[in-house]
């Protein structure tokens, strides 16, 4: 199982996050969010997934970010339809060819496009709270790599509670996903009950939980919960 942290912002502590060596950081590109980041992203490890979260972005806006910040993932965190999705996911694959092609005439390393090693992944996000009708994640199942189930609250995402994880238990696809929503110390024994299940979790998503302040991560409580899980 893989672990993200999310609302990344600050660059000291998001190279003290990354000394834990997470397997994803997420970085809030939405100037709503308390977690909105503006500024450099640090030099770390090639192996955890820079991704960039965005809600009803434009889509050449998300393309923007994606190259300028080289993001290996994308969340979308809002309403973005599976139309959106496909153009978006064929604008990536447009521009890595594009890229591709233009780097072998370009002689001097430092001036080359940057390229994933790999195609840039998609998470799309759905918000629960008592109760949720899983018929519309059909149309998403071709289209995206994960899905992540948070919280629906008042923000988008980073609200700090926990909603009801049984209803998981009529998830009925393979896909597989992030659990998100309130996850922190406290909830350890509900989250080891939850992993011993048969649903196809592939991360967990930690954010607010885990802050002195929006943004600002507790390092000794998130290197607590790393070693509870993924040591």
């Amino acid at each position: 199982m893989k672990l993200k942290v999310c609302g990344m912002k600050y660059v000291e502590n998001i190279q003290q996050v990354a000394e834990l060596q997470p397997d994803y950081l997420g970085f809030i590109f939405y100037e709503q969010s308390k977690r909105n980041f503006e500024g450099i992203i640090p030099e770390f490890s090639n192996s955890i997934k820079k991704t960039g979260i965005f809600v009803n972005e434009y889509i050449e806006i998300v393309i923007s970010l994606v190259e300028e910040y080289r993001l290996d993932a994308i969340q979308l965190h809002g309403d973005e339809s599976v139309d959106y999705v496909i153009k978006l996911k064929k604008q990536l694959a447009e521009n890595r060819a594009l890229f591709i092609e233009e780097n072998k005439t370009i002689k001097k390393k430092k001036n080359q496009h940057y390229i994933s090693k790999s195609e840039v992944e998609i998470i799309k996000v759905f918000g629960i709270k008592d109760e949720f009708n899983f018929d519309v994640l059909n149309p998403y199942l071709d289209v995206v790599d994960f899905f992540l189930f948070d919280t629906k609250g008042k923000e988008r995402g980073g609200n700090g509670t926990k909603f009801d994880w049984s209803v998981l238990e009529k998830y009925p696809f393979d896909k597989p996903f992030f659990l998100s929503g309130g996850i922190g110390l406290s909830a350890i024994e509900e989250v080891q009950k939850i992993i011993k299940s048969n649903l196809p979790i592939y991360a967990l998503d930690v954010n607010s939980k885990f802050e002195s302040k929006p943004g600002v991560k507790k390092i000794d409580e998130l290197e607590k919960f790393k070693k509870e899980f993924f040591v």
